[in-house]
């Protein structure tokens, strides 16, 4: 695989709400269990043939403390991608990324899909690919037990405050 750099227009509401209540939730996550991790928003995960900013990323706390900016794959034990709404951008997360992450041995990705409506796919990394675990949907509340468990219901993720 030769070396990649992708960047993304800004995000919309939905996808800016939801990254925000996600991460919100897996810091919460890392905090009931006592991990040494760390939930970024915007890190650069340095793979073997590139780099990646996934939307989320649960990093090593050393590695994190190390070096706010960049985190080395091995460093990492989730991404989550929030799939853009943008054709190329779907491409993008469902196809040309997981193979990368899955190669640098990054052992969960989460999918949030934002349409046609809201999607959480759990994977995770079995014999060197993804492997789909979860799927769940919205105005559904599901406990996604690795790396770290979480309830998630993808519907409250995006839903707009009154």
């Amino acid at each position: 695989m030769g070396e990649a750099l992708l960047l993304s227009p800004a995000p919309g509401s939905k996808h800016q709400r939801a990254s925000s209540r996600l991460r919100q939730k897996l810091d919460a996550a890392v905090e009931a269990v006592g991990a040494p991790a760390e939930v970024l928003g915007a890190v650069n995960v340095i793979l073997p043939d590139g780099l990646f900013v996934p939307d989320i990323a649960v990093v090593d706390a050393a590695a994190a403390d190390e070096d706010p900016v960049n985190a080395d794959a091995e460093a990492v034990l989730l991404v989550v991608e929030i799939v853009s709404p943008s054709s190329s951008g779907r491409r993008t997360d469902r196809l040309l990324k997981p193979p990368y992450y899955a190669e640098a041995g990054v052992e969960h990705l989460w999918r949030l899909e934002l349409e046609p409506v809201p999607t959480l796919i759990v994977c995770e990394l079995e014999n060197g690919r993804y492997v789909e675990r979860t799927a769940a949907g919205a105005g559904r509340t599901t406990l996604i037990e690795k790396p770290l468990p979480v309830e998630v219901d993808p519907g409250a993720l995006v839903r707009q405050r009154r």
